[in-house]
């Protein structure tokens, strides 16, 4: 089963711009689509919902953004339906327990990655998604 859209929520480019080669080199998705803060990825979610477009597969969410953080996101993204099939995983730099807690609290979390993103983590994933 291939991943057709992966959305990756997440205000640093640098990572941004290394994560999408990496999922690419691994055809982990055929499109992947960035947004700068959970917001501006929910705004997308919320459109392509009242469109009847095919949702994305796969979110690769940041915790720590601008206007809208993971948190915040999480928060609104779990009122929405027709969500369901929608895999959330959270990659943050933080280590911090509290947050990988917190993470585990939300149903809509499939897992807590640690950055950065690697070839073996995302061989990991295609193939837990994949059972």
């Amino acid at each position: 089963m291939g991943i057709n859209t992966t959305f990756i929520i997440d205000d640093d480019p640098i990572f941004v711009f290394g994560s999408k080669i990496l999922l690419r080199n691994n055809s982990f998705a055929s499109k992947i689509v960035v947004c700068q803060n959970g917001k501006e990825g929910l705004d997308m979610i919320v459109s392509m919902l009242e469109m009847g477009e095919v949702l994305p597969e796969v979110i690769f969410l940041d915790l720590n953004m601008p206007i809208m953080d993971g948190w915040e996101f999480l928060e609104e993204f779990g009122k929405l339906s027709n969500v369901e099939n929608i895999k959330i995983y959270i990659l943050s730099s933080s280590i911090d327990s509290r947050d990988i807690e917190k993470a585990k609290q939300y149903c809509i979390v499939n897992d807590f990655i640690a950055k950065p993103l690697t070839d073996n983590k995302i061989i990991e994933l295609l193939i837990k998604i994949a059972e």
